[in-house]
């Protein structure tokens, strides 16, 4: 890894040049988003913050600043190149009124957030005023870390933002004005930008308006990042974006979700043929949004850019598996287990990305199971449970393995996705119960035991791994607090919220979800449980099923639980052999 982002503590330096082009406190605290949100107050989509607690803390800043200080330090250390943050243009809406004269615009609406919270003001860069911030921003940067720090800047004008025009010769005055005032800071600056723009907007982003957009900086002053090269290679639809040098990169883990899933055939494949189609490509790259297990997926990617053709995908599923899990002679069942997963769940060309588990979703009785991110395109039993029963049977082969970390999370982590898979048919079920001519309240509410017994049997199997506990995400969020429990509660809000609603009125609900124990058994037991006695009461009542009321309830839920502070347990909790064998005498 040579080129790694780099933009932890942004807010503080941009704090300071905001305070400079006189903007108050209370200025810039209505604009900078809460902990767990900041990524896309950087990206211009929201603004401000939500919840208890108010704005975002002077101690967060500061303390994220003196973070970053070491991370590039050690990044330097190492070798690598940190790619750091540039001046975006994205502003408060005050300095418009300080600055009438400057051309400022309001940005686009972000996934139905309200007015408030999105419509982000974006200074255009074609005046003195955004050179002038740029140049303040990239100056204190460089005497934090260093003046031959790097000379790579992540900026991201339009990532699920619309510009204010389409008309190519205005995209084309905007990146360059961008490029001048970027340039006019540090002379030797290279532009690093997101190709997701083009992707998630594709109807916009004409190919006109994409070669403007980028043809207004010169070649060797950009690197275009194609997101999701394994599933949209971008680059082909953009004539290797016009020049520029970009990387092949992988996306894979929307939302950090935690499903086993993805596609090895076009990770070995994909890298070799855009490097002998595109001499503008100039790496291979990580961009997942999180990275909850599937770690295959990632690692024979970094190994495939070492090679000049495509890896054979038995041969390093074979050495890996060995490196994995360390025991020798390893029993052939382990690998049996994972010639199964790698030529049926990794090699998927249908998903769009790592697969969630439907209890992960707002519950209603129809469109869970055919979306694009929970459609399992597998059969469970010609899948998960060979490959569980082969990881257990290398297990008794070999008591060693229990030693070994990787093993068990391998054991618990095949187990989650076997529930995961079988609460779908549970699902169905209930439906179906719940839409037949002779249904009736006790009806119902048994065909909603099993599901609510998964769940259960998916909490305790989580407790016994270290790697699935909500308790350690909680606690690591309160510890940037030290002994300030007011502080913590609030950063505890900012964990809850963006695992659960994101967003003070779910508007981005469940996207990112996780299955972790302390979750499973409180948040999504509790919606299910209360979606079990709605269908009930209702048909009991002879009631019409109405979405809207039944969100409403899901929605109450949601802001009760964001709202509790974690008082249960906080370590391991059972023993993984024995959830597992109860389990498999149970769904397998």
């Amino acid at each position: 890894m040579n080129l790694p982002l780099a933009w932890v503590g942004y807010e503080y330096l941009l704090a300071e040049v905001l305070q400079e082009f006189g903007l108050s406190d209370a200025d810039i605290a209505s604009f900078l988003s809460g902990p767990a949100f900041q990524a896309w107050n950087r990206l211009g989509n929201i603004q401000g913050s939500w919840g208890p607690g108010g704005p975002l803390p002077k101690d967060w800043l500061e303390s994220q600043f003196s973070l970053q200080q070491q991370i590039v330090a050690r990044m330097l250390e190492l070798g690598m190149t940190p790619i750091l943050p540039a001046f975006t243009g994205f502003v408060p809406r005050a300095l418009a009124a300080l600055y009438p004269d400057a051309s400022i615009v309001n940005g686009s609406q972000w996934d139905g957030f309200p007015a408030a919270l999105t419509n982000v003001s974006f200074l255009e860069p074609s005046g003195t005023l955004f050179a002038a911030m740029q140049k303040s921003f990239v100056e204190r940067q460089q005497a934090a870390y260093g003046a031959g720090a790097s000379h790579m800047y992540a900026l991201d004008q339009y990532n699920e933002n619309s510009p204010w025009s389409g008309d190519p010769a205005y995209l084309a005055n905007v990146s360059a004005a961008t490029f001048a005032a970027l340039q006019a800071a540090d002379p030797e600056a290279v532009w690093v930008m997101q190709g997701w723009l083009f992707v998630d907007d594709a109807a916009f982003w004409t190919q006109e308006r994409v070669a403007a957009y980028l043809g207004g900086v010169p070649d060797e002053g950009m690197v275009v990042l194609d997101l999701w090269s394994e599933k949209y290679p971008w680059w082909q639809d953009t004539e290797s974006y016009y020049g520029k040098q970009w990387i092949w990169c992988e996306l894979h883990d929307f939302g950090a979700a935690m499903g086993m899933e993805g596609n090895l055939p076009a990770l070995t494949g994909g890298p070799v043929q855009a490097l002998a189609a595109s001499p503008g490509m100039m790496g291979i790259g990580l961009t997942m949004e999180g990275q909850e297990g599937n770690e295959i997926v990632y690692d024979i990617l970094l190994d495939q850019a070492w090679s000049s053709s495509p890896l054979n995908i038995t041969a390093y599923v074979e050495s890996w598996v060995a490196r994995r899990y360390i025991v020798r002679p390893l029993p052939t069942t382990a690998q049996h287990a994972w010639a199964i997963l790698s030529t049926t769940v990794y090699s998927d060309d249908v998903s769009i990305g790592t697969i969630k588990s439907i209890f992960e979703l707002e519950p209603a009785i129809w469109g869970l199971t055919n979306g694009g991110f929970t459609a399992v395109p597998y059969d469970t039993n010609t899948t998960i449970v060979p490959a569980l029963q082969a990881l257990l049977a290398a297990a008794e082969e070999s008591a060693a393995l229990l030693a070994v970390p990787e093993f068990l999370y391998d054991l618990v982590d095949v187990t989650r996705q076997l529930l995961a898979n079988r609460f779908i048919d549970a699902y169905d079920a209930l439906v179906t119960t719940f839409n037949s001519s002779g249904a009736t309240a006790p009806s119902v509410t048994s065909a909603g035991q099993p599901l609510l017994a998964i769940l259960s049997d998916t909490d305790t199997l989580l407790w016994t791994n270290e790697h699935f506990l909500l308790p350690t995400w909680i606690a690591a969020a309160r510890s940037f607090a030290g002994g300030n429990a007011t502080y913590g509660d609030y950063l505890e809000y900012n964990a809850r919220n963006q695992i659960t609603l994101w967003g003070p009125d779910g508007e981005i609900s469940d996207y990112a979800s996780r299955q972790w124990a302390g979750l499973v058994g409180t948040y999504y037991y509790q919606r299910w449980e209360t979606f079990v006695e709605y269908l009930a009461n209702v048909t009991g009542s002879g009631g019409s099923y109405n979405n809207v009321t039944l969100h409403d309830s899901m929605l109450a839920v949601g802001k009760s639980w964001d709202t509790e502070i974690w008082d249960g347990p906080w370590g391991v909790e059972g023993e993984t052999m024995e959830v597992i064998s109860t389990i498999v005498d149970k769904y397998v």
